[in-house]
């Protein structure tokens, strides 16, 4: 066999396992669609559902693997005031802190609780000893949050600096000294409530799920013709030359 049709045939070949493989990369992205517009559907409905009990004990494997994310909850107990730590975060009023405080229940386990930003100039003013949460028994409401480990590669976490960039669960219940076995692996972004304290502002939550599937989808699709079009005009080639010869 000629050299120059041994060429042609290996073309012929690649291009047709390229375009079986970006069939297979379409077909993964439509999955992935529909898998993402099943979890907004879920977490939409969670979001505005009635609230229910925050999640006990027996249910922390589940939600430390991933299942609850923004369940509507409730808690009844009261704040562990002096424990609060300040993480640093962007929300839409501007770069600041989380304060994050811990919530002992009623049920006998602790909550973190994110209660809402404060501006980044705050802490060691005056307002600031304005934003201690209520004293005493108290119910609160809010969206069931995933632990955010580690704080990035840029910005870790640095307990012994009291330096926090993110919102991680059992890093700063170790850091405030509370009792790991009984801290909850999640923590809960309250909602603002009415007529509560000017600071920290509650109810901040971003609910963000980007959903570019169907372009990818599509541009793999794409690619997949693509490939089918350089197989047909290649064989098209050769059978040219067959003719001639």
């Amino acid at each position: 066999m000629p050299q120059g049709s041994r060429r042609g045939i290996a073309w012929i070949v690649l291009a047709a396992v390229a375009c079986i493989g970006f069939v297979l990369l379409g077909n993964w992205q439509v999955h992935r669609l529909h898998w993402k517009l099943r979890l907004i559907h879920a977490v939409d409905t969670r979001v505005h559902a009635a609230p229910v009990p925050a999640p006990g004990p027996d249910r922390w494997p589940r939600i430390a693997a991933g299942h609850g994310r923004y369940l509507h909850v409730h808690l009844d107990g009261h704040y562990l005031a002096n424990r609060q730590t300040l993480v640093r975060g962007t929300s839409r009023l501007g770069y600041g802190f989380w304060v994050m405080t811990p919530f002992q229940t009623r049920r006998g386990f602790i909550v973190l609780v994110n209660r809402g930003y404060i501006p980044s100039a705050m802490p060691g003013t005056a307002g600031f000893d304005k934003t201690r949460p209520p004293g005493g028994e108290v119910r609160l409401t809010g969206l069931l949050r995933q632990s955010e480990p580690g704080g990035g590669f840029l910005r870790p976490n640095r307990p012994a600096r009291d330096l926090w960039y993110s919102r991680d669960v059992a890093v700063i219940a170790a850091a405030r000294h509370l009792p790991a076995a009984r801290v909850a692996p999640y923590f809960v972004d309250a909602e603002a409530v009415p007529g509560g304290a000017r600071w920290p502002v509650a109810g901040l939550t971003v609910i963000r799920f980007p959903n570019h599937h169907l372009g990818y989808a599509i541009t793999w699709y794409a690619l997949a013709l693509g490939c089918a079009l350089g197989v047909g005009l290649l064989l098209g080639h050769a059978w040219r030359r067959r003719d001639d010869a």
